[in-house]
């Protein structure tokens, strides 16, 4: 069995959609795995609202001295956060369970799913006017440039990207992660099931060595290891409701009185 023959994006450059249809070819590309016979992307998924945004860290949002402040947020969230919150005392643990509640963090989060990031790209009505993205990020490749120590562990178990136990016993903490290469490299990593949001989102965390760094200015020195997806304005309507009848919607995403409210405010909400 072959791949079927479909148009590559070039990954220097973005590459803007013109039709549902050719969203699909574009989101599925390099899709083929020849050793396993199967369609597995090896892409991180993340879609925005908004073109122009850069892909940056809560963190950075933060503003201020906000890499001298990184590591006051997690001491004084470890501190007065309740124990139970985390199945294990490791950094990688807290680090996961504060980004998902809302923490700001150096993690970035991003998605397996193609249909997750186009949700998230469509989602905002207020946003409906402007060009959306979809960034993708092949994690193998970005594993590529990792330390010895880190393709060491993956090697080891086999795996395509880490978990919090992986890197918990690799890694004991932050610091020591940023001293592991004088050059930036990030990792992808999956957290803990904490609840049903992160299960449905098919959600995993990147990584940067270097929180002042965003992912786009890392990404600009490794053209071939990303793509980025325009989604025009005009298409957003169209890929909206047919995400909805695919059931592609906040009930699913966000379970809960909080997602039902938000997916009936944007389903009722008038096209002008």
């Amino acid at each position: 069995m072959t791949e079927p023959t479909i148009a590559r994006p070039n990954h220097a450059e973005s590459v803007v959609a013109s039709s549902w249809s050719e969203i699909q070819e574009l989101l599925f590309a390099e899709s083929w795995v020849p050793e396993i016979g199967r369609f597995r992307s090896r892409y991180a998924y993340r879609g925005l609202s908004d073109a122009s945004y850069p892909l940056e860290t809560t963190l950075m949002r933060l503003g201020g001295q906000y890499a001298q402040l990184e590591r006051h947020l997690l001491r004084n969230f470890r501190k007065y956060a309740h124990r139970r919150v985390v199945e294990r005392d490791s950094v990688w643990h807290w680090l996961s369970v504060a980004q998902h509640y809302g923490l700001p963090t150096r993690l970035m989060d991003w998605t397996y799913s193609p249909f997750a990031a186009l949700h998230f790209a469509t989602a905002h009505v207020d946003k409906i006017n402007r060009d959306g993205v979809i960034w993708g990020v092949n994690y193998i490749d970005a594993h590529r440039m990792a330390p010895d120590l880190l393709r060491t562990r993956l090697d080891l178990e086999g795996a395509n990207v880490f978990t919090v136990e992986m890197l918990s016993e690799t890694v004991t903490s932050l610091s020591a992660f940023d001293r592991l290469s004088d050059a930036p490299f990030t990792i992808f990593f999956e957290p803990p099931s904490i609840d049903d949001r992160i299960i449905n989102q098919f959600a995993f965390f990147s990584l940067s060595s270097d929180p002042t760094l965003s992912m786009d200015q890392w990404l600009s020195d490794y053209p071939t290891i990303w793509r980025r997806i325009i989604i025009p304005a005009e298409l957003k309507w169209e890929i909206r409701d047919k995400l909805d009848q695919s059931n592609i919607t906040e009930r699913v995403f966000f379970p809960g009185l909080e997602g039902l409210t938000a997916w009936l405010k944007r389903h009722y909400s008038p096209r002008t």
